[in-house]
């Protein structure tokens, strides 16, 4: 018997991807959204449509229990109010359905000081990419506040996965991996928070199946793993079946880039996110997902790795 129905926007994305295998796996019925549907998952549905069109948003779920927004836009196309608009699409569809709306949030929101970053900290972007990630969540608020709809925003690190692809630990830090160099994003010492998506997408399964126990506007942090800069390298080399050398990211080629590309210019305003410890924490969470939710470090790290050699290999 089906848990519920979930339906999916941007299936063919990272976060997208990952929870679709995540609810189908723990017996939802499961919907996809997307302009095609080229990472196909198995024992799901999937809906071909744009959208930027509220119609195409509004029949996707209009049958569904749960809405997964995992839409994103390319880095170069979030200002002019287009991220603004693309949520706006989705709010309006879901009008006042009373779904629950699960909505990935990002540390962008936080400030390179924020040591420790907690669902009560103040939100105060430090570039103006976090500025708008802040006004995505208050549109979420607002809408919750109407008893609209129920809005849970899950904010996590930056992800890694098996299958995942254009995110930093693979076109950044194993960019030379052919080479045989690997690259630290930051000191060694430092540490950084991760989350391996498969764990990630769980998490928003566990909290769809609890959303009757919570408010209409959540917000929780993902702990994920939080590790030195020093241990990702080693966890990788480790999972590498033969030596590499580390060594670290030449940041000034991407601030070169960006004198004249405007998606290396922001990727390089983030910079701050590697070279300052932000460690996202969340004892309510937590204490739902339960003790031993997450997959073993080491082994996580092993997957990611062993599936894109595999991949390298075939292509």
């Amino acid at each position: 018997m089906s848990k519920g129905k979930v339906t999916v926007l941007g299936s063919n994305g990272h976060i997208g991807h990952a929870a679709m295998l995540a609810f189908r796996d723990a017996g939802w019925d499961v919907t996809g959204l997307g302009r095609s549907n080229r990472r196909p998952v198995g024992g799901t549905h999937f809906i071909a449509g744009n959208a930027d069109h509220l119609g195409v948003v509004r029949d996707a779920i209009a049958d569904a229990d749960v809405v997964v927004h995992a839409l994103h836009l390319p880095y170069d196309q979030w200002g002019n109010g287009r991220a603004e608009a693309q949520l706006q699409v989705v709010i309006d569809a879901l009008g006042d359905s009373g779904k629950t709306l699960l909505f990935p949030g990002t540390i962008y929101n936080y400030r390179a000081n924020d040591r420790t970053v907690s669902p009560a900290t103040r939100q105060s972007a430090e570039a103006p990419r976090g500025e708008i990630r802040i006004a995505l969540e208050a549109m979420l608020r607002a809408a919750a506040a109407e008893r609209r709809f129920q809005a849970i925003i899950l904010r996590a690190g930056d992800f890694y996965g098996p299958g995942n692809r254009g995110e930093w630990f693979e076109q950044a830090m194993l960019m030379n991996l052919g080479k045989g160099q690997i690259h630290h994003m930051g000191d060694l010492a430092l540490r950084h928070s991760w989350a391996y998506l498969p764990d990630l997408a769980r998490a928003f399964v566990v909290l769809a199946e609890r959303r009757a126990m919570l408010d209409g506007f959540e917000n929780f942090h993902f702990a994920g793993n939080w590790i030195s800069h020093g241990q990702m390298m080693d966890a990788i080399a480790q999972a590498l079946d033969r030596p590499v050398t580390v060594s670290p990211m030449p940041w000034w080629v991407l601030r070169a880039i960006g004198l004249v590309n405007p998606v290396m210019r922001d990727i390089y305003r983030m910079r701050y996110l590697w070279l300052n410890e932000m460690e996202l924490v969340d004892p309510r969470l937590d204490a739902i997902v339960g003790p031993d939710f997450a997959t073993p470090f080491g082994a996580a790290v092993a997957a990611t790795v062993g599936e894109l050699i595999e991949s390298r290999k075939a292509a």
